[in-house]
């Protein structure tokens, strides 16, 4: 009965957390669709008006930084970062056990750090506005922040499946 609940609990956890991650996924998906149309009406505006938009260029920045920490951060939680992993897969049990929870380490560590340097970015530059946008340079390291944070919290979330997988799996 313990073990039932807790697997119903865990799977209830993992589509909130898979949700997470896909609505991460979707925001990125419009931003790009967002940039892609806003180039379009920039090239639209300084060759056919002979009136460039210049505000499309620091939106493009900001955009660019949103799409990368969100996608990052979907990537941590779908397991489909950068990694090479045919040296663990192909290790015995225990080897892999470790490599796996130094690898989910540094992802802690990386996404703890992120999250608490963005923090400091975005405070120290909560009074400075971003050129011929306006809105404050804040906006510019609040995806450090998101995508440290949910870093941490996707990795503590494949860390634990992984200890379950395998206490159930040496019982």
């Amino acid at each position: 009965m313990d073990n039932v609940s807790s697997t119903a609990g865990s799977h209830g956890l993992d589509r909130v957390l898979d949700g997470l991650a896909r609505l991460c996924l979707i925001v990125a998906g419009v931003l790009l669709v967002f940039l892609i149309l806003s180039f379009g009406w920039l090239v639209f505006g300084r060759y056919v008006l002979n009136d460039t938009p210049t505000w499309i260029e620091q939106s493009s920045l900001l955009i660019v930084v949103y799409i990368t920490c969100l996608g990052a951060a979907a990537g941590v939680r779908f397991n489909s970062h950068l990694s090479i992993d045919f040296l663990r897969e192909g290790a015995p049990r225990i080897p892999r056990i470790v490599m796996h929870a130094i690898a989910d380490g540094f992802v802690l560590l990386f996404g703890a750090f992120m999250a608490w340097q963005g923090w400091l970015m975005v405070m120290n530059n909560v009074g400075r506005p971003i050129p011929m946008l306006g809105l404050s340079e804040s906006w510019r390291a609040l995806p450090l922040v998101i995508c440290g944070g949910l870093m941490v919290v996707f990795t503590v979330a494949n860390l634990l499946q992984r200890m379950l997988r395998s206490g159930r799996a040496g019982s």
